[in-house]
């Protein structure tokens, strides 16, 4: 299948990307981890999201947070440690980093300033109920895209 990236006005001199496409992973969580990473340079990122799967530090949750419990983190009022997410998104820095040096940058002048989830293909299937019953079980895939410029 073929993809396109969502960020505009890319350039191959300035900008680096990577994405990671039809993850299963929670697009929700997934959302609420880019936009606390958008700004953080690539190894502050790293270190913040190895951080949440230690459950040292919350991922603050600001769009979907109906009924999530505050955290005693600072500057998080209501948060959560998607541990699953952190650990994609760690890979997905990964790559990042493998594209920039491979593209001569400076690792230390990079910042994340692009960080884009987006829902991917449904996955539909039954689970099997009492009575002869079905309940559908759906699983939303997730591409998240990330750009970083050498500043």
């Amino acid at each position: 299948m073929h993809f396109s990236y969502s960020f505009q006005n890319y350039d191959k001199t300035r900008h680096v990307r990577a994405a990671l496409r039809e993850k299963t992973i929670s697009h929700k969580h997934a959302r609420e981890v880019a936009v606390s990473i958008k700004g953080m340079s690539i190894e502050k990122a790293r270190t913040y999201l190895q951080a949440v799967v230690n459950l040292e530090r919350a991922v603050p949750f600001k769009r979907y947070n109906n009924e999530v419990g505050h955290k005693s983190d600072t500057g998080v009022m209501s948060g959560r440690y998607p541990e699953k997410t952190a650990t994609e998104f760690i890979r997905l820095l990964d790559n990042l980093e493998s594209n920039a040096e491979y593209r001569g940058m400076d690792l230390d002048r990079l910042k994340i300033i692009n960080a884009t989830v987006h829902k991917g293909r449904k996955i539909e299937r039954f689970t099997p109920r009492a009575q002869g019953r079905a309940t559908p079980k759906i699983d939303i895939l997730t591409h998240v895209e990330l750009v970083a410029q050498e500043l």
